[in-house]
């Protein structure tokens, strides 16, 4: 038995959803078929609205509300000295998670991968040079995953930010090689930054 159209469409969205399959798909589908029709109106307005009402932060690239500064860089207390890198948002609340970093952040949008394409064009590279080269940055924090991928992003991050007089640091202990930052958990994260490293 084939879904109807409407339903078959909903599929082919819900599969670009991290971790949902087809099956995956259609059981969401069934469910949101029986809720009220006013909750199944609301959740569409709520989709419908995302883009009027959800932006990226102009200091840092973090998601928040439209046309406003996000909630860490609205915050007096954050410490304007030390910018940590991170890739993405995932990465950003990993990071908070651990509770040690109390600095400000810019999200990267991404990582360079020449076999997906990614060739840095893409990234918030002249964000990131203009924050650095503020008289105001002290370190800057290339808190990346430690895979293939992300040492290379480093690596470029690196020349990149080489004729600026701002310190370069990387997290170090309790991160494994080739992890994912986004995965790890508070108090690992925390060790990583509290002993960070100088970038060679």
């Amino acid at each position: 038995m084939k879904f109807p159209e409407a339903a078959e469409e909903l599929t082919e969205f819900f599969k670009m959803l991290p971790g949902i399959g087809r099956r995956g798909a259609e059981r969401i589908i069934l469910s949101i078929l029986d809720w009220p029709d006013e909750q199944k109106i609301a959740l569409g307005n709520a989709i419908v609205q995302l883009p009027e009402k959800i932006g990226c932060c102009p200091e840092c690239g973090a998601i928040c509300s439209k046309d406003s500064l996000c909630d860490i860089c609205a915050d007096p207390r954050r410490d304007n000295s030390t910018i940590c890198v991170v890739e993405n948002m995932p990465q950003l609340f990993a990071v908070e998670k651990g509770n040690y970093f109390r600095g400000k952040y810019l999200i990267l949008g991404g990582r360079l991968s020449p076999l997906d394409g990614e060739d840095g064009s893409s990234l918030n590279l002249e964000l990131l040079r203009r924050k650095a080269a503020n008289p105001e940055t002290a370190e800057v924090i290339l808190a990346l995953s430690s895979d293939v991928e992300g040492r290379a992003t480093a690596a470029y991050l690196t020349e990149l930010l080489a004729d600026l007089p701002v310190k370069l640091t990387r997290p170090a202990l309790g991160l494994p090689a080739g992890a994912n930052l986004s995965y790890a958990d508070g108090a690992t994260i925390a060790a990583a930054f509290s002993n960070r490293l100088d970038v060679d």
